[in-house]
């Protein structure tokens, strides 16, 4: 037993220490603070999606329509982003505020409508792809303001832009779900949603908010996204929600609810990230990457499912 704890709560620390010492040695110039930088702006999206998505997993949900979101964010946010049209925060509210509709519907459609979570989002998936195309008519929106693409391009004190954003909304997530009384309410939620409604939790806004809260960061990735291409792209986003989950449940977030956190997640967006990256480095073909992204999504699930007999 205490083997298995062990392999659970190191296993991931000790593999991802693993594969960068066996990346430096084959790969000297990955030691480089360039690259380690470069590596976090690459893994900042992903890193994003992958803690929003950590609350719903944590209720015992999950959210299929991320990338969707991540495009239809980006098509809205680029639409308010044309040079002289107005302050750099409308663009990114707007981008915001439309993955938060999003994550609100989902909560609605799972609690009020008692739909599968799997269907629901599922649903959203495909109308926020529609969405984007008719608010883009199916066009790449384009010439954004400087300012606005400087939110992928720029960096603050040296360090990226995404980078920064990425760490704020993992240590104010952090702190929600390890301090905050409706962070608690969310693990109790997916440990046990029968004991959690009879002890008096509100079990329907505590999924609300996990949908809101996954559906608003999924639209703040989105933003990101149309700065990093320098367009709202209503094709962007395809397979963003297999990668952010494939994150968190490597981070340790159960597939069952009630058990994860910000940190397992982060570490798993990283994992993914070197993975990324290495392959790139050997050349291997985008098609085998996904053949080997494939693998690992099943093995994190299966060790998920072994660590909980």
């Amino acid at each position: 037993m205490n083997a298995r704890f062990s392999l659970r709560r190191y296993g991931l620390v000790v593999a991802l220490g693993v594969i960068c010492v066996a990346l430096a040695i084959a790969k000297p110039q990955v030691l480089s603070a360039q690259y380690a930088l470069t590596l976090l702006r690459q893994i900042s999206i992903n890193g994003i999606l992958a803690v929003g998505v950590t609350f719903v997993l944590l209720t015992g949900g999950v959210d299929l329509s991320l990338g969707s979101v991540v495009a239809l964010a980006g098509v809205v946010a680029a639409t308010f982003a044309h040079p002289g049209d107005h302050m750099l925060i409308v663009p990114i509210v707007a981008g915001i505020v439309a993955g938060l509709l999003c994550g609100t519907v989902n909560g609605g459609v799972v609690t009020k409508g008692r739909v599968a979570p799997f269907i629901a989002t599922l649903g959203m998936m495909t109308a926020a792809r529609g969405l984007a195309y008719i608010i883009s008519q199916g066009r790449p929106v384009s010439n954004l303001r400087d300012d606005f693409t400087g939110l992928a391009s720029g960096d603050l004190f040296g360090i990226p832009i995404p980078v920064v954003i990425l760490a704020v909304v993992a240590a104010l997530c952090a702190v929600f779900l390890g301090r905050m009384r409706w962070g608690r309410y969310l693990y109790a939620t997916g440990g046990n949603e029968t004991a959690a409604r009879a002890s008096g939790i509100n079990v329907h806004g505590v999924k609300l908010l996990a949908y809101g809260v996954c559906g608003a960061l999924a639209g703040l990735a989105g933003v990101i996204q149309a700065a990093r291409s320098t367009t709202g792209q209503p094709n962007a986003g395809l397979m963003y929600e297999l990668d952010a989950i494939a994150a968190a449940v490597i981070g340790g977030t159960s597939l069952s609810g009630g058990v994860g956190g910000v940190g397992g997640t982060l570490l798993g967006a990283l994992l993914m990230g070197i993975i990324s990256s290495s392959l790139d480095m050997w050349n291997v073909s985008s098609y085998y990457q996904q053949v080997i992204k494939g693998m690992i999504i099943v093995g994190a699930v299966w060790l998920d499912q072994r660590g909980r007999r």
